[in-house]
């Protein structure tokens, strides 16, 4: 059963090969049978070591030790070497090339030089016991050099389809690891599209359904306050399927060192907010609610696409994130401080605005998603409560290094 198994797991050509070798050492060793030493019972060993042989592929060296051990009873039965002997050149081809550790090779080399000695003093004739050793052990070494050839070019070939593999899971693994930085990109331009988006919404609307009846006007502002919200959002969100479908190559976002990480920020520049746009940002979380003191220091330098897509979005994250904890009528304070090396963006939260009637559920995305994109950037961020009361969130962004010499020039 075993041996039907290892021969069914095999290509039917290599199996129909090895037993056309078989059968070819079992009829020699029958065509010889009348005239060789030993007579039937020769012919036997001569079976058995083509028995042998057709395992030769799967288990060289157990296949190599049994040929040896039959050669051996026929050394010791004094039959001298026979026609069938050429199995015995085979098992040691066949232990060269397929045995796993060339050692086992070497030994079954060592082994057949004995036997060639052996042998070469029982054969029969005028000639001299030494020239016959010279004569078997030269075909024994070429059978052995030519294994050793073919193995070693075995060898060449799978370790060529090792790393052609190797390759290909490179491949795989940086193909997937590129879907899982986009998906985490697009993950977070929806989260900053549309957080804060619904958190503006959601809390007019309830103030709006709580104020019809008793202030009419303000439930009004309410209510367009929301139209324009969803409005902007469906824009940015338009923006950002343009950005998905964009089948031009994106242009790269530049990084701290010049050289643009690819992935987070990598949609056209036409398609970012600009910091131009935060004015705009502001007047819609003031109309939401919030208390916003907005203090800018420094020069404004030219920042790069991504860099300024960054600043943006942590400031829309930490207005959301007042809104929605802090509450309608909180105070923030929010300073964006330009210096030579880095950009500081800097929003406090008083932490005593009205409680929102039903909060937009969390997904605690946005800390994670702030975080992420500064440190595309070399940036640091720190977001905490305050002992006074509030939260308080601070960004720092390096400058590229040509962006600072140009500031300092």
């Amino acid at each position: 059963m075993t041996v039907r198994r290892i021969l069914s797991s095999r290509p039917l050509r290599t199996v129909a090969f090895d037993v056309a070798v078989s059968g070819f050492v079992v009829l020699v060793g029958l065509a010889a049978t009348a005239n060789q030493r030993g007579g039937w019972w020769a012919t036997g060993v001569g079976a058995a070591m083509a028995a042998a042989l057709l395992l030769r592929r799967t288990h060289p060296l157990a296949v190599t030790a049994v040929v040896a051990v039959l050669a051996g009873v026929q050394v010791a039965a004094g039959w001298g070497p026979l026609a069938f002997d050429v199995a015995v050149l085979i098992a040691l081809y066949s232990v060269v090339k397929y045995a796993d550790r060339l050692r086992d090779g070497i030994v079954a080399g060592a082994v057949a030089a004995v036997g060639v000695v052996l042998a070469a003093l029982q054969v029969e004739g005028t000639v001299a016991w030494w020239a016959s050793a010279i004569w078997l052990a030269l075909v024994t070494g070429a059978v052995w050099l030519m294994g050793l050839n073919v193995r070693t070019h075995r060898l060449y070939v799978l370790t060529l389809e090792e790393r052609a593999a190797t390759l290909e899971r490179e491949r795989e693994a940086e193909a997937r690891a590129a879907v899982a930085e986009e998906r985490t990109r697009i993950a977070r331009e929806l989260h900053d599209v549309v957080a804060h988006s619904m958190a503006v919404m959601i809390v007019q609307a309830d103030g709006a359904r709580y104020l019809f009846d008793r202030d009419p006007q303000t439930a009004r502002e309410a209510v367009r306050v929301v139209a324009d919200t969803g409005r902007q959002a469906l824009e940015e969100m338009r923006r950002l399927v343009g950005v998905l479908r964009e089948t031009s190559a994106p242009e790269p976002a530049i990084g701290p060192d010049g050289a643009g990480p690819a992935g987070l920020s990598a949609e056209p520049a036409h398609r970012r907010p600009a910091l131009v746009e935060l004015p705009e940002l502001l007047d819609r979380f003031r109309a939401a609610g919030l208390r916003i003191d907005a203090t800018v220091t420094g020069e404004p330098p030219s920042l790069p696409p991504g860099l300024e897509l960054t600043v943006y979005r942590v400031v829309q994250e930490a207005l959301t994130n007042a809104l929605k904890h802090a509450g309608v009528g909180a105070t923030v304070a929010l300073s964006l401080a330009h210096t030579a090396d880095a950009v500081v963006v800097r929003a406090v939260d008083d932490g005593r605005g009205r409680p929102v009637v039903r909060p937009a559920p969390s997904g605690g995305h946005g800390l994670v998603g702030m975080r992420e994109r500064v440190t595309v950037y070399d940036g640091s961020l720190t977001a905490g409560p305050r002992v006074a009361g509030g939260w308080q969130v601070e960004a720092r962004l390096p400058l590229p290094s040509s962006t600072g010499a140009e500031v300092a020039a």
